[in-house]
């Protein structure tokens, strides 16, 4: 009888994860589809306004700012670095850091990276990501009271 009620568990199991399987090549284009948010700012113009950062904050080389917008007390600045993942998180936490921002947390990953930043009674966070596709990389900076 024992013998009986683990094959019925087992079996059971294997249902579940095979239900769970189904729609593999839907849940893999869902991955790869871009950002449309990323594709507006990897293929926008130059900002011509004064972007909303603080006074001291590094205007990185190789950036180009192409989006901005306000939510609340954040501001949001968007464009795209043309270059490396790893060449542009060194690069975002370098200048920040020459420029006296204290950086709270970075990361680099595969795909995307992270500098979280503070200064000028201010924080906010450089957001990379590789959404442009080619030799851009997507630039998502936040920016509000500390």
């Amino acid at each position: 009888m024992r013998y009986g009620a683990v094959l019925g568990v087992l079996a059971a199991l294997a249902f579940l994860v095979a239900g769970c399987g189904g729609g593999g090549d839907k849940d893999k284009d869902a991955e790869t589809e871009a950002n449309p948010q990323a594709v507006a700012a990897c293929n926008g113009m130059p900002l011509t306004a004064t972007p909303k950062l603080p006074p001291s904050f590094p205007m990185v080389e190789d950036t180009t700012l192409t989006r901005q917008s306000t939510e609340g007390p954040t501001n949001l600045v968007e464009g795209y670095w043309k270059g490396s993942l790893k060449d542009a998180h060194d690069e975002y936490k370098k200048e920040l850091q020459a420029a006296g921002y204290k950086i709270l947390f970075d990361e680099l990953e595969d795909h995307d990276s992270e500098v979280s930043w503070s200064g000028e009674g201010r924080t906010g966070q450089v957001a990379l990501r590789d959404d442009c596709g080619g030799d851009k990389i997507y630039v998502h900076i936040t920016n509000r009271p500390a």
